[in-house]
């Protein structure tokens, strides 16, 4: 947690530099000289007051997060073509007349955030081919996490995804933690829950806890409490794995850790030391963040989610460099065991994501 608190100040930091920088710059636009009829004062207020207002409008539209996301992407992008001006200056020896610097700053902010938005708010299909000698006959896993529901589509929105999941047939249906958040509303939860008991399929629908599913600033008076989901899920015949395993037509186990967040669950040692090793397993562990000791422990699959794929190119693996995580998105294989880090299939406060985008994950293992 101290690792995020250190993220949102420095978040914060950079925002307050970018406001600064952006003023700066926007006094170049002619049109503001115009306004300010040539006074350096009036032309600093006009700019100011332009940043914050802008800033405003998106914190009123979105959030106040996501107001920081674009400004933040908007000096970088900004600083970058500055720094580019210089060096075509440089090496041209005067200075363009028309300045390409500011407005094309404003257009790569909004083409990057319209991709961004793009990409989170749709959903593709990701598929992983996986060999092992253990099940005879193969197994098709669908796979999603994050879905955070009412963040990008609401509880109607989650059916129309599942009936797209089942058209690829899937044997089993696992959910990798965050099914739902602090916004919430328990109509979308419940509705959500009923599309997953109108679900066919043959080793069912299971689901393992996410840091968000327990909730952080969940209001008791608008919302629900976890005893409330798990009874929807329950009525609707989900499986729900918090540090458990099952042996599924004896053919594989299915193990669902309990979150990493919460310091006291079981190790992966413990849950797998009874299972029959010639058997093959597989993990639902929201965080990717125990590779070391679940490759160790001889599990065949772990199944993750959590990190959004990076959110925002191009800090997409700040989270490997930080070793916040094991690994930010995709397939990787340790040992013997393969770990697959989906993007999530929507997203938790920030609207938009570049270098990844939401997904629902078909692993056919063969």
């Amino acid at each position: 947690m101290s690792v995020w608190i250190i993220i949102l100040i420095v978040s914060l930091l950079s925002c307050l530099v970018g406001v600064i920088y952006l003023t700066a710059t926007v006094t170049k636009f002619p049109f503001i000289n115009r306004i300010s009829n040539g006074k350096k004062w009036l032309r600093n207020l006009i700019s100011l007051l332009l940043v914050i207002v802008t800033f405003l409008i998106l914190m009123r539209i979105w959030s106040l997060t996501n107001a920081i996301v674009v400004f933040l992407g908007t000096f970088v992008i900004r600083l970058v073509l500055e720094i580019l001006g210089a060096i075509i200056k440089r090496v041209r020896g005067r200075e363009f007349k028309f300045y390409w610097q500011g407005w094309g700053a404003i257009l790569l902010t909004v083409v990057y955030f319209a991709v961004g938005y793009y990409l989170n708010f749709n959903v593709w299909m990701t598929e992983y081919k996986l060999q092992t000698d253990k099940l005879e006959g193969g197994l098709r896993i669908a796979m999603f996490a994050d879905s955070h529901i009412g963040t990008t589509f609401d509880g109607d929105g989650f059916a129309k995804n599942m009936d797209e999941i089942m058209k690829y047939n899937p044997d089993i249906l696992l959910i990798v933690g965050d099914y739902v958040d602090d916004g919430t509303t328990k109509e979308d939860m419940i509705r959500a829950s009923e599309a997953l008991g109108e679900l066919k399929v043959p080793y069912g629908v299971w689901y393992a806890i996410g840091n968000h599913d327990r909730g952080y600033n969940r209001a008791e008076d608008k919302s629900f409490d976890e005893r409330e989901l798990v009874k929807a899920l329950m009525d609707n015949g989900v499986g729900i794995l918090v540090d458990e395993s099952v042996l599924i037509d004896d053919r594989f186990y299915l193990v669902g850790r309990e979150d990493a967040y919460y310091s006291d669950r079981a190790s992966i040692e413990e849950l797998t030391r009874d299972l029959d090793k010639n058997i093959y397993t597989i993990v639902m562990d929201h965080q990717p963040t125990d590779y070391a000791n679940e490759a160790a422990a001889g599990v065949d699959l772990v199944l993750s989610g959590h990190t959004h794929g990076g959110q925002l190119f191009p800090v997409n693996h700040v989270g490997d460099w930080f070793g916040i995580n094991d690994r930010t998105y995709g397939y990787e294989k340790r040992n013997n065991t393969d770990f697959i880090v989906t993007s999530g299939i929507s997203c938790w406060e920030i609207k938009f994501k570049t270098g990844t985008k939401s997904e629902f994950v078909i692993i056919d293992l063969e």
